[in-house]
C-alpha cells in the first residue's frame, strides 16, 4: 500500500503516463533556424491569389525587400512566430519592405478559420500579403520547403540573399535592415 505522501506523486506519473499513450505523435520540433544556400538559378516567381482574392506576382514588388515566409495553422513554431512578424511588419511601415506568406496548409479551410480569428484580432496594419499554396492558380519555382517554417530574404532587385529554415534568427532582421 502507497503512503499518503507518495500517492499523489505516482497518480501525476501514472496520469503522465496515461495522457502520453493516448496522445498521437508528436511533430518533431524543429531545429533552430540556419541560413541555407537559395536554390533557385533564376528570380524566384511565385504567382496566386491571395487570401482575399486579389491577383499577387512576386515579380510586381521589386524595388521593395521581400520577405517570403512558407507556413502552416498546423506548424507551432509558426503560429508563434505571427506577432514577431506583425510587429517587424508594422514597424517597417512606409519602407520599400513587404511581407508575403504562402500556407501550405493541406485544407483551404484550415487558413480561412486562421483568417477570421486573424480578422477579429489583428489591427490592419499589422496584416500581410497571404496566399495558399493550393489554390488552383498558385505556382511558384522554389519548391516544396523540407521545414516549415521556411523563410526567403529577397532583395530590392528580386534576387534571393538569404533562406532561413525555423524559427527566423535576429540576424535576419538586421540584413532586413541593411537591405531597405
Amino acid at each position: 500500500m502507497l503512503s499518503k505522501t507518495l500517492l499523489p506523486s505516482v497518480l501525476a506519473v501514472l496520469m503522465t503516463a496515461v495522457a502520453h499513450a493516448q496522445a498521437p505523435a508528436r511533430v518533431p520540433v524543429p531545429a533552430p533556424a540556419k541560413a541555407v544556400a537559395p536554390a533557385p538559378s533564376g528570380p524566384p516567381e511565385v504567382e496566386g491569389r491571395t487570401v482575399d482574392g486579389r491577383p499577387f506576382s512576386l515579380s510586381s514588388l521589386r524595388g521593395k525587400v521581400v520577405l517570403l515566409m512558407y507556413w502552416s495553422t498546423d506548424c507551432a513554431v509558426c503560429r508563434d512566430k505571427m506577432p514577431e512578424l506583425r510587429q517587424n511588419y508594422e514597424g517597417w511601415a512606409g519602407q520599400p519592405f513587404e511581407l508575403v506568406l504562402v500556407s501550405t496548409d493541406r485544407r483551404s479551410q484550415d487558413l480561412a478559420a486562421y483568417e477570421q480569428i486573424i480578422s477579429r484580432t489583428v489591427p490592419v496594419k499589422q496584416r500581410f500579403v497571404q496566399l495558399w499554396a493550393g489554390e488552383p492558380g498558385y505556382r511558384d519555382n522554389l519548391g516544396s520547403p523540407e521545414q516549415l517554417p521556411a523563410s526567403w530574404l529577397i532583395d530590392k532587385t528580386g534576387k534571393v540573399v538569404a533562406r532561413y529554415t525555423g524559427r527566423i534568427p535576429p540576424q535576419a532582421w538586421d540584413k532586413i535592415a541593411e537591405l531597405l
